[in-house]
């Protein structure tokens, strides 16, 4: 049975929320005056509200011990990543909801793993405001020590350091992060026969959209300034991006990486080209 369409009624630009007669008799309006009420369409809402949650990954021993600030899929969904004030990154395996391996600031021996059991540690940060996954087994996470640590997934093993910020890290973006959240779909909307399928798509698009050319990475910092930095080819950044008056709380790659946006607490939003760094407009 087809659902009836809710309205809203407004009254001089008001929603109203209660009775018509109530309305009148509260507003003192004449019943001989002509009341102009207008009406709008509401949507139907067809979606379940989600009222149970199916698992908390935070056993007593291996859990967060500070607030997490940040949480990032993997691109094949199968592992989560947590950034926690407690200085540590986590690595969950969601099929299991049980953890992989922990990144965390420790005496390591020149950035080397020490493992405990089948968890890896690595040199990692103070305190981790972000977290973002990359499309070739590795994450990039950022925090208020000032520096982007690249890690590779299976150990937690430390790959390179990205220093220059002068304060607080507090956002990161990739140039295949559009691919990399999308996967196999598209504008298209093309259906899968197939899991297998959906992988292979997914991949040839990442594999398209990354090309020849190393993938880019620029943060977001309280120093009011972007790095964009090649981490594949090297630890220092390809351009420093400068503008914003105030803290930048946000950086953002356009769908097809020619662009970087950011946006600042200084009410401005501005673009940059995403391949050489160099300053677009402002709006």
């Amino acid at each position: 049975m087809e659902e009836k369409l809710p309205y809203a009624f407004y009254i001089s630009d008001q929603e109203l929320v209660v009775q018509l007669g109530t309305y009148l008799q509260k507003n003192k309006v004449s019943v001989e005056k002509a009341l102009p009420i207008v009406y709008q369409p509401q949507a139907v809402f067809r979606i379940l509200p989600i009222n149970r949650c199916s698992s908390t990954i935070a056993e007593q021993k291996s859990g967060h011990t500070e607030a997490v600030l940040s949480v990032a899929f993997s691109p094949d969904g199968q592992q989560l990543a947590s950034g926690s004030g407690n200085t540590t990154v986590r690595l969950w395996d969601l099929n299991t909801q049980t953890p992989m391996c922990i990144l965390v600031q420790r005496g390591t021996r020149n950035g080397l793993l020490e493992y405990l059991g089948n968890q890896s540690t690595s040199e990692l940060h103070v305190v981790v405001t972000c977290v973002k996954w990359g499309g070739d087994g590795v994450i990039y996470t950022g925090s208020q020590d000032c520096t982007i640590k690249v890690c590779e997934t299976s150990q937690g093993k430390l790959i390179r350091e990205l220093k220059g910020h002068g304060h607080w890290v507090n956002s990161l973006a990739l140039s295949t992060e559009y691919v990399l959240r999308t996967g196999a779909f598209d504008h298209t909307g093309k259906q899968f026969t197939s899991p297998e399928e959906m992988k292979e798509v997914a991949l040839e698009r990442y594999n398209k959209m990354k090309g020849n050319a190393p993938k880019r990475l620029v943060p977001g910092s309280d120093d009011f300034t972007m790095f964009l930095w090649e981490p594949a080819v090297s630890k220092h950044p390809k351009t420093r991006m400068t503008g914003h008056q105030q803290l930048v709380n946000h950086v953002y790659f356009s769908p097809d990486g020619q662009w970087v946006a950011r946006a600042s607490f200084d009410k401005s939003v501005k673009l940059w080209n995403g391949t050489t760094g160099k300053f677009v407009s402002a709006f």
